[in-house]
Order: C-alpha cells, then structure tokens, then sequence
C-alpha cells in the first residue's frame, strides 16, 4: 500500500474540517469558556465508552447515537448554568464536567480487555484508520451546522459577543444558547471520533487564539484561524510518515508550535515598538 493511499483520507479529512471547528473556537474564546469544548469532547467520548460497554462498534452508528446522546445532556448543562448573576463562575462547573467524564470513562473501560487501548484511542484518536465513509459522514454534518450557523449568524454572533444586550434585543437567549450548544456538540462529537479529544480541543482553541492574537475583525479572525488549522495539519501530516508519529499527537504539537511562533512574534514587535517610542519620545 503506497503512502498516498495510506494518507489519503487523514489528508482529506484535516483539510474539510477544521475550518467549521476554528468559527465554533471563535464563538469559545469569545465567550471566555476555553475549556467547554474539551469538557463536551470527554462527554462524547464517555458516550463511546458506554456504547462499547453495550457491545458496540466503535464506528457504528449506535456508537454515534450513544455519544450524540451524551453530548446533547452536557449541552443542557452548559446551557442552564450560564446566568447572568452566577457565584460560582461556569467555567469551574465546566471543569467539573470534564474531570468526572473522563474519570467515568476510567471506570466504565476499566473492567474491558481493550480498555487501555480505547483510552488511548479517545485521547489521540485514529485518523489512519478511519472507514472514509465516516469522513464523508463528517463533512455533511459540517456542511449542514455551517448552513445554520450562517442563516442564524446574527442570533449566534448577538448571544456569543454581549448576551445581556441581546437578550434587550428580544432574542432568546437561553433558547439560542441550547441551539449553539447542540450544534457544538454534534460538531465534537463527529471530531472526536476521528481525531481524539486533544485534537479535537487544540483545532478548536489555539487557531483561534492566534487569530485573537493578530486580528480584529471575525472575518479576519477566520481566515487566520483556517491558515494556522491548515498548516498545522499540513507540517503533521507530512512529518508523520518520515518520523512514524501518531498523527493526532503530531498536529497538537504543530499547532502548539503554530501559538508559540505567534507569541514570540507578537513579544518581539511589542519590544521594537518600546524601543522605536524611547528613541523617540513625545
């Protein structure tokens, strides 16, 4: 089997997908909830665990539904603990989430000959040896999330920026809030299953802290988050067959590379600048 049959899909999917989860990061980091995305993908990933539990296959459908089903409870808890006038701040139950999901995950597995194997599996994922079928799966399901995002964007973009003064707008908050939620969670759901919870967090957050990082505008912010996703994915998937890496891992590491070039280069312009305003003082 040549290299290009072996890398064909992995190639097709780190290229059509990541641009629908660097928008969903923006939405995130806008909402200051980082770590909602890792929480849900744990979520969806204990959906899996359940559903091997179950005796089902990894790549089936009922998998699919045991995991949607899951992600679609942690939507509802994200969505009812965003208050406006909250104590405990829903990043720190977010946490919560995410810590207990994947100890359950521990437990569930724990009594599995393949438990071991399919931690693994859920953390760093397998796009290797993904069926194509659920690649393509995968990007119909972007592609129709997309289409709502967009026909939706004002309602999204409104709840995501200032949500208190789109709720004075008349729109529903909590209502479009649940919508976000569901919609975010069948994206990760789909993601986790190719490519892992660590890569499916990393596609998510640091292209768009790197766009936060160097633009203004959310077109802006957008077109960099796909560039940085896209090269990232691009350095991962050629280095990976020359070095024999895990793939997943490899692109994590590309796109912490990607937010570390970002921020020394954002250090040394804010150093030449002190230094251009010393040589020149007002």
């Amino acid at each position: 089997m040549d290299l290009f049959t072996v890398m064909k899909w992995p190639l097709i999917a780190c290229l059509a997908l990541p641009w629908l989860l660097v928008y969903m990061g923006l939405h995130v980091v806008q909402r200051q909830i980082i770590f909602v995305d890792l929480a849900l993908a744990q979520v969806a990933a204990l959906g899996t665990c359940v559903a091997l539990l179950a005796g089902c296959d990894v790549h089936s459908w009922q998998s699919y539904l045991w995991s949607a089903a899951f992600t679609v409870a942690g939507a509802v808890v994200f969505t009812l603990t965003r208050t406006r006038h909250h104590r405990v701040p829903q990043e720190a139950l977010i946490g919560i989430v995410y810590v207990v999901a994947a100890a359950a995950g521990i437990l569930v597995l724990s009594g599995s000959a393949g438990g071991k194997e399919e931690l693994q599996r859920s953390l760093v994922g397998e796009l290797l040896v993904v069926p194509p079928a659920e690649v393509l799966q995968t990007i119909l399901l972007y592609a129709l999330v997309g289409v709502v995002h967009y026909l939706f964007r004002r309602e999204f973009m409104a709840i995501s920026s200032d949500p208190e003064a789109a709720g004075r707008t008349g729109i529903g908050v909590r209502r479009w809030d649940f919508v976000f939620y569901v919609l975010f969670g069948f994206v990760v759901t789909s993601f986790v299953h190719l490519g892992g919870v660590l890569l499916t967090f990393s596609y998510l957050i640091v292209p768009a802290i790197c766009a936060n990082y160097l633009a203004g505008s959310w077109r802006a912010r957008l077109a960099i988050g796909w560039s940085v996703a896209t090269g990232a994915s691009l350095l991962g998937l050629y280095v990976t067959p020359k070095l024999d890496l895990p793939i997943g891992a490899t692109i994590v590491c590309a796109l912490g590379a990607a937010l570390a070039l970002t921020v020394a280069a954002l250090a040394v312009q804010e150093a030449r600048r002190r230094r251009a305003e010393s040589a020149n003082p007002p």
